[in-house]
């Protein structure tokens, strides 16, 4: 009768296990110098030797004939273990043997010396599945047990298990398989059962195994199956994935905005019988190496999942930023988490894949951030092409005008183009502007579009007599400044080291210097929540002490910015005027 691989291929020895020499190392050890604990609890994830530890140590303890702390398999021990037909040796599944009589029985019968063996070894399994009153009634021959008598308890839920019982077990956890320790034994196995097995299948078993062995020996038992030689296509294949190309030209259509071919791709992959959750699982794979590309492009080759050269990702997260590639990878771990209690996966599948085309569509902070790194994108591409463009070289005087070509009936042409035309009037030429004051330090400074294009009447100033020196009127700052117009701009200068998110709130603040101290007025709770952190204050702080020599405290509060006087005003913008020369404030 036919075995699965992962029973036929159970290793017998502490030596024959994979990917676990920090537990077997310490067994075979404790074996051989004969200091074995009575109790032991083995943790971990499923597949990685739990089960398979705890039979080897049952006969590694009762070998007539062991080999460094390894069973021989060969004496009737061993021989007895192996096949089951000793019943010293037990192994009980506590997720159907977990009430307080199944314990209490095992309690009683556990006292009796062995039949066959040394020691009598109870293995229970999936020990977190017991009731409170049977770990109770388990934990008096934990505690006090007899000198034959052996517990080995194993559990994939940890935190499940009591404390007391912690405290008389000795612990081993282990860890999950790396993908190469697995890659190595499924091309021994496949090796030995004459199964064709190429290392791009082996490697692409072992990443799907997630670190369980038992898990990649199912795998590679069910591609055996279907015949042929098993290379990376004919996994995709027999296991019903969408392959590493389709995940690609996937992710292409999202980082483009391109919902339509999106959506068509997902629409084939389902229509050939692909899962959406694993297509959903790949295009999170894909976004966490993109993510850690960008962000540790240095430390991260160990830590990528294996499935794409490094050309692809280059290609796939040239153009793209962090904090998208974040959006995306959050999108896909919440939908792959609320798939299981969908109703129609498909469509949960598909309203993704619109919210990872379009942040707009999440309807929370992610959406306005999105809006603002448009906005800002935009304008940097048209600052862009107003840089790229070069002005036409200015006629030299005195040369001829040429020539204008007729213009051909029935095209429209601007008037000031038409030869017909009447020549416009000239218009009078405009007066020149005042010199600005001294202390002001001769700077321009853009005027807000609701200021009066015409200042006020002023009276004219009432003569002075004569022989005194009149005083100097203080000048008149622009109407920019009387408002805390300085303010705006230092904000603006902050905002190109700060996320589009702080960017939005730090808009809808104020600010008044006072001393020393610069105080942020926000209007809300969440707004003050959201820049109180040390990132926003480093920021202000560091502009701010640009133009001011030495940084002021920042201090933020909840409520309206009281109103600075003209002569604050004007100190404050003589102050920080040399900072904000380029920056253009408008309403």
């Amino acid at each position: 009768m036919y075995q699965a691989l992962y029973r036929k291929w159970r290793p017998k020895t502490f030596a024959d296990v994979t990917g676990q020499a920090h537990i077997t190392g310490t067994l075979r050890r404790q074996v051989a110098e004969g200091r074995t604990s009575h109790a032991y609890l083995f943790t971990g994830t499923r597949g990685t030797g739990k089960t398979t530890c705890a039979k080897i140590l049952a006969k590694a303890v009762n070998c007539e004939n062991p080999v460094d702390g390894d069973p021989c398999c060969r004496c009737p021990s061993c021989l007895g273990i192996e096949s089951g037909g000793f019943l010293d040796v037990l192994e009980l599944d506590a997720a159907s043997n977990n009430g307080v009589d199944q314990v209490r029985a095992l309690r009683d019968e556990a006292i009796y010396t062995p039949a066959n063996v040394k020691k009598r070894v109870y293995i229970v399994d999936e020990v977190h599945m017991l009731t409170p009153a049977a770990f109770n009634a388990l934990l008096k021959i934990l505690e006090e047990p007899p000198e034959h008598l052996m517990f080995i308890l194993a559990t994939t839920e940890l935190h499940k298990v009591p404390a007391t019982i912690l405290s008389r077990c000795q612990r081993f956890s282990f860890k999950r398989i790396s993908p190469r320790d697995i890659g190595e034994r499924l091309a021994f196995v496949a090796k030995e059962e004459g199964i064709n097995l190429l290392p791009e299948g082996a490697e692409l078993l072992s990443r799907l195994a997630d670190g369980a062995l038992r898990d990649a020996l199912s795998l590679l038992d069910q591609c055996a199956a279907a015949g042929g030689t098993i290379d990376a296509k004919a996994v995709l294949e027999v296991l019903g994935l969408a392959g590493n190309l389709e995940t690609a030209r996937l992710m292409e259509f999202i980082l483009g905005r391109d919902a339509k071919a999106a959506l068509l791709l997902l629409h084939q992959l389902y229509s050939g019988g692909k899962d959406v959750a694993a297509v959903l699982g790949e295009l999170s794979a894909l976004t966490r190496d993109l993510l850690l590309r960008k962000t540790a492009p240095e430390g991260s080759a160990s830590l990528l999942s294996g499935g794409y050269d490094a050309a692809s990702l280059d290609r796939l997260g040239r153009d793209v930023s962090a904090n998208r590639l974040l959006y995306l990878a959050s999108t896909l771990q919440k939908t792959a988490a609320d798939l299981y209690f969908s109703a129609n996966r498909r469509t949960d599948a598909e309203l993704c894949l619109l919210r990872l085309c379009d942040e707009s569509l999440s309807g929370d902070l992610t959406a306005l951030a999105a809006r603002i790194q448009r906005l800002e994108e935009g304008r940097d591409r048209d600052r862009a092409l107003r840089a790229a463009m070069v002005p036409p070289p200015a006629a030299p005087q005195g040369a001829a005008r040429p020539a204008l070509e007729p213009v051909k009936p029935g095209v429209d042409v601007p008037p000031w183009e038409d030869p017909s035309a009447p020549p416009l009037p000239e218009e009078p030429p405009l007066p020149e502007e005042p010199p600005l004051p001294e202390e002001l330090g001769g700077r321009i400074y853009d005027i807000p579009e609701d200021t009066p294009e015409e200042p006020p009447a002023r009276t004219p100033d009432p003569p002075v007599p004569q022989g005194s020196e009149p005083s100097a009127p203080p000048p008149a700052p622009p109407s920019g400044v009387l408002d805390g117009n300085w303010w705006r701009a230092l904000a603006e200068s902050c905002k190109g080291r700060l996320p589009p998110m702080y960017r939005a709130f730090l808009d809808m603040c104020g600010g008044v210097l006072e001393g020393d101290s610069l105080t942020v007025f926000a209007p809300d709770d969440m707004t003050l929540g959201r820049l109180d952190n040390d990132r926003v204050k480093t920021a202000l702080a560091e502009e701010a002490a640009k133009a001011a020599g030495t940084a002021p405290r920042v201090l933020l509060r909840v409520g309206e910015p009281p109103k600075a006087s003209p002569e604050e005003n004007l100190k404050n913008l003589l102050k920080f005027g040399s900072q904000f020369d380029n920056i253009k404030i408008t309403d």
